[in-house]
């Protein structure tokens, strides 16, 4: 891949120019062009704790008794334990492997699935895998992504696709249909 991480700068006119200059870190510039078929990366692993798990509950107010009662987990629920919440692992998750890619964004999920349960304390992972891209727009592509979240020692809990609007780096591809929209 020829596309770097932290190389250009997006030289906001808002700040002292020699900052300006200096490249931004955690930040890409790449293009529909660079992004290849197959490519994989993967995340450090990070241990879910109980704080955040409950910080997430009370911020998006899922307050589901598998995911914030003790008792009734252990007593009455499926698993014998407290769950983290699905959607705080979608989060984590992707956070994991997200990029800020400044020619990029986001188009939406597809294929959502969450497979196995995560518990407080589980030890999480992701993998991301570029599986498809197709012109779309006039001035941006299609990128298909696969993020599998693992636990563990490689026990798959959640896998969804990640559709992302790409900038062309010079146009329109040649080979691309004739666009609308």
């Amino acid at each position: 891949m020829t596309a770097t991480v932290g190389i250009f700068s997006t030289r906001p006119k808002t700040m002292p120019a020699d900052h300006a200059d200096i490249p931004v870190w955690n930040s890409e510039n790449w293009f529909y062009e660079d992004f290849e078929i197959g490519h994989k990366i993967r995340s450090l692993r990070r241990t879910i704790s109980e704080g955040e798990s409950q910080q997430f509950n009370a911020l998006v107010l899922d307050m589901h008794p598998y995911v914030s009662d003790q008792i009734f987990a252990e007593t009455e629920g499926l698993f014998g334990k407290r769950l983290v919440a699905g959607a705080f692992v979608f989060s984590a998750g992707l956070g994991l492997v997200a990029t800020n890619c400044i020619n990029a964004f986001s188009y939406g999920y597809d294929k959502l699935r969450f497979i196995k349960p995560t518990f407080i304390g589980d030890t999480i992972y992701t993998i991301r895998t570029n599986l498809d891209k197709q012109p779309k727009y006039k001035d941006l592509g299609l990128i298909r992504s696969s993020y599998e979240v693992f636990k563990g020692e490689g026990e798959l809990v959640l896998y969804c696709e990640h559709i992302q609007t790409v900038r062309y780096k010079n146009g329109r591809p040649a080979d691309a249909p004739e666009l609308k929209g």
